[in-house]
C-alpha cells in the first residue's frame, strides 16, 4: 500500500509541478511571443480546457484500460507535454502542449484515484485521498521552483528533466499490483447524478476550484496595490499551500472517522466570513491573513468532496475512473469559471460584490451541510442526503 500510494503521490506531484510551472515564465512567454493579457489568459486557460475536454473520455478509458494503466497513459502525455513545453517556438505550440497535458492530467488522476481507492481499506479512503492531494499540493508548490530554474538553464533541460522523471515514475510503479478494468455504463452514471453524495462530492469540487480562482485574480492584485512585491506575494501563496498539503491528510483520517459531513461543518462558516472579509480589506498584513485563512478553509473541502463522490459512485454502482473523470471536468468548470467571473465583476463592480458570489455559494451548501447526515462518507453511513 505505501509503495502505491508513493507512486500514484509522484503521478500528481508530476502533473501539478508542470501546471504550476508556467506562473513564474508567463510574462517572458509574453514577451517572447507578444501576447496581451488576454492572449496570456488563454494560455493558463488550455490546460482547463483540456481537462474539462477530456475527463469523461479519460474516465471511460481508465475504466476499460484498468486504473493503473490509465494513469500510466496518462503521466506518459503528461511526459509529452512537457517535452512540448521544451520545444515550442510559437504561442500556439505552447497553448498546444498545455492543452495536452489537460488532456494527461485527466486521465492520470482518473486512473490514479481510482487505483488508490481500489486498493485502499474502506475506513481509510478519507486518509488516502488526502494525501494524495496533499502531495499535489506539494507539486504545486515544486512548480515556481521548476519555473525558476528553467529561466536559469533553459526550458529544454528542465521540461525535458519532467519528462524523464514522468517515465521514472512509471518504471517504479510497474510491479506495483493493478486494479481490476471496470465496465463503464451509462445507466450507472445516470443513477450517480441521482445520488446526493456523489452530486455534493462534485458541487465540493466546483464550489473550491471556483473560490481558489476568483481569490487567485483578485488578492495578487489588491496586494500589489498595497505595494507588495512580486516576490512577497509568491511566498504568501507558497506558504497557503504549503498550509493545505499538510492539513489535507489529517482532514482525510476526520472524514474517516467522523464522517466528510464534520470537517465541512466548520470549513464552510470559516470559508464564508473569510470570503466577506476579503473583500473589504484594505491594509496588507490584514489581507495576506485572510488569504491564509480562506485558504486553508476551502481547501479543506476537497478531501471530504472526493470521500462523498467515491461513497455515492459505489452506491450508483459507478465505475471509479468514471466518477473521477467527472470530477475532474467538475473541477475545470469551477477553475475556467471563478478568475474569469471573479476578474470580471471585481473590475466592473468591485471585489466585495466578486467574493461575496463566493459567500453566497458557500452558504447555500451550508444549508445543504446542516441538513445531511454527520456520518455521510463513512462506512456505516446509508442514506444520501447532501443536496
Amino acid at each position: 500500500m505505501r509503495r502505491l500510494l508513493l507512486v500514484v503521490s509522484g503521478v500528481v506531484v508530476i502533473d501539478t509541478m508542470l501546471f504550476a510551472a508556467l506562473t513564474p515564465l508567463l510574462p517572458d512567454y509574453a514577451d517572447d511571443f507578444g501576447l496581451s493579457k488576454a492572449g496570456a489568459g488563454l494560455l493558463v486557460a488550455s490546460y482547463a480546457f483540456g481537462v474539462l475536454l477530456g475527463a469523461v473520455p479519460a474516465g471511460i478509458v481508465a475504466a476499460r484500460i484498468g486504473p493503473k494503466r490509465g494513469a500510466f497513459l496518462g503521466l506518459l502525455v503528461i511526459g509529452a507535454a512537457s517535452v512540448g513545453f521544451a520545444l515550442a517556438d510559437s504561442a500556439w505550440t505552447l497553448g498546444l502542449a498545455r492543452f495536452a497535458q489537460g488532456l494527461g492530467s485527466a486521465l492520470s488522476w482518473a486512473g490514479g484515484l481510482s487505483w488508490l481507492i481500489a486498493a485502499a481499506p474502506r475506513n481509510r479512503r478519507g486518509e488516502m485521498l488526502g494525501t494524495a492531494l496533499g502531495a499535489a499540493i506539494f507539486g504545486a508548490l515544486l512548480g515556481p521552483v521548476l519555473g525558476g530554474i528553467a529561466s536559469l538553464v533553459g526550458t529544454r533541460p528542465a521540461f525535458i528533466g519532467v519528462a524523464v522523471l514522468a517515465v521514472a515514475v512509471v518504471a517504479l510503479g510497474a510491479r506495483v499490483p493493478g486494479a481490476a478494468r471496470e465496465t463503464p455504463r451509462v445507466a450507472a452514471l445516470r443513477r450517480a447524478f441521482g445520488e446526493r453524495r456523489y452530486l455534493g462530492g462534485l458541487w465540493l469540487m466546483i464550489l473550491a476550484a471556483l473560490l481558489f480562482g476568483t481569490m487567485s485574480v483578485l488578492a495578487p492584485l489588491k496586494l500589489d496595490e498595497l505595494g507588495w512585491s512580486a516576490v512577497a506575494i509568491g511566498a504568501l501563496f507558497f506558504t497557503t499551500a504549503g498550509l493545505e498539503a499538510a492539513l489535507n491528510p489529517f482532514i482525510g483520517r476526520v472524514a474517516d472517522r467522523r464522517g466528510a459531513i464534520a470537517p465541512l461543518r466548520i470549513a464552510l462558516p470559516v470559508g464564508i466570513a473569510a470570503a466577506l472579509a476579503l473583500g473589504w480589506a484594505d491594509r496588507a498584513p490584514l489581507l495576506a491573513a485572510l488569504v491564509l485563512v480562506a485558504a486553508v478553509s476551502w481547501g479543506t473541502f476537497f478531501t471530504p468532496g472526493l470521500a462523498l463522490l467515491s461513497e455515492g459512485a459505489d452506491l450508483a454502482g459507478l465505475a471509479l475512473p468514471l466518477a473521477y473523470g467527472v470530477m475532474n471536468g467538475a473541477w475545470a468548470v469551477g477553475a475556467m469559471t471563478g478568475p474569469a467571473l471573479g476578474g470580471f465583476v471585481g473590475d466592473t463592480v468591485g471585489d466585495p460584490l466578486a467574493y461575496g458570489i463566493g459567500a453566497l455559494a458557500c452558504a447555500v451548501t451550508l444549508v445543504g451541510v446542516l441538513r445531511a447526515s454527520p456520518r455521510a462518507g463513512t462506512l456505516d453511513a446509508r442514506v444520501p442526503e447532501l443536496p
